[in-house]
């Protein structure tokens, strides 16, 4: 018995050992590119173009930075993707929320069928033609609403809270029942109070969706005013080409070409900060969110 146990300590060890390893060898796999692009944004461009990535901060410059904060176009299109980003994020949460809800009743009738349509449009679409030109019969060219409707209603998102409602206590709406509450009234004042993990999980995911989205601003938005941040992101690293205004102080193209590679990772950074920025609040929902709503049920 002792030998077995002894056997089984070290084989979970091993097997841990290798879990451990991997899991470092991955994190450096995800390190190593987040340094090379912040050092990026700090380094001179000269020094940048002739030498590559430098720790010695006498390389440094804050000059990409610079011209990124004083760029009108750089500021206009973060402020986009901030409002598009969150009016997205709760217009598809209150959907999805009240879209579930009649599915995990177990005596909706007709539960079934719409189950099936559902994931029918998971795996089939109108196509991108067909999309556009249903926007643009409802008018919505150039409207913040091209960007909000097409992906408001996840199929996805939808399973996952409704398998988190059919997680909870039946115990809640029986007690509601009786103090006389109705649908409205439970779903409003019991439910969504306990539902905050898979909410919180929700509001991320649609958010992120939406603040790394470039296409659909790409297709839908004729006016640069309405351009979210990834659109102005995706001409300096794409197509090489930052405002006139980042670069009004360059004259030669090789010096607008060495300015260019700076400024791709300064607005890389500021892109990201966001993100950065939200993920530790969500981080204590994240968790119990994701595995209730993806397990149970």
């Amino acid at each position: 018995m002792g030998r077995k146990k002894t056997r089984g300590s070290m084989h979970d060890k091993v097997v841990l050992g290798i879990g451990f390893l991997l899991l470092g060898l991955f994190v450096v796999l995800i390190i190593i590119p987040l340094v090379f692009v912040v050092v990026g944004s700090f380094m001179d461009p000269n020094v940048l173009h002739s030498q590559g990535i430098s720790f010695d901060v006498r390389n440094w410059s804050l000059g990409g930075y610079r011209r990124v904060f004083e760029n009108q176009m750089i500021w206009r299109g973060f402020l986009n993707s901030m409002l598009y980003s969150f009016v997205f994020a709760i217009f598809s949460v209150f959907i999805t929320l009240l879209a579930a809800y009649p599915l995990s009743k177990r005596d909706f009738v007709g539960k079934k069928l719409i189950n099936t349509i559902y994931l029918i449009t998971m795996f089939f679409g109108g196509g991108l033609m067909p999309t556009y030109l249903l926007i643009s019969n409802l008018k919505l060219i150039d409207t913040i609403w091209a960007l909000i409707l097409p992906g408001a209603v996840n199929v996805w998102n939808i399973i996952l809270v409704r398998t988190y409602y059919q997680s909870l206590p039946t115990e809640l709406r029986e007690a509601s029942a009786v103090d006389g509450a109705s649908e409205i009234t439970h779903f409003f004042r019991i439910l969504l109070p306990v539902c905050k993990p898979i909410i919180a999980v929700i509001f991320l995911y649609q958010f992120v969706g939406m603040w790394n989205s470039y296409f659909d601003a790409m297709i839908y938005l004729e006016n640069p005013d309405l351009q979210p941040l990834q659109l102005v992101l995706r001409s300096i690293l794409i197509q090489n080409t930052p405002d006139p205004g980042m670069v009004a102080d360059i004259q030669s193209a090789a010096e607008m070409s060495k300015i260019a590679e700076q400024l791709k990772y300064a607005t890389i950074v500021i892109s990201s900060l966001p993100l950065l920025i939200m993920y530790p609040f969500f981080q204590k929902y994240f968790d119990k969110g994701v595995m209730v709503g993806s397990v149970k049920g």
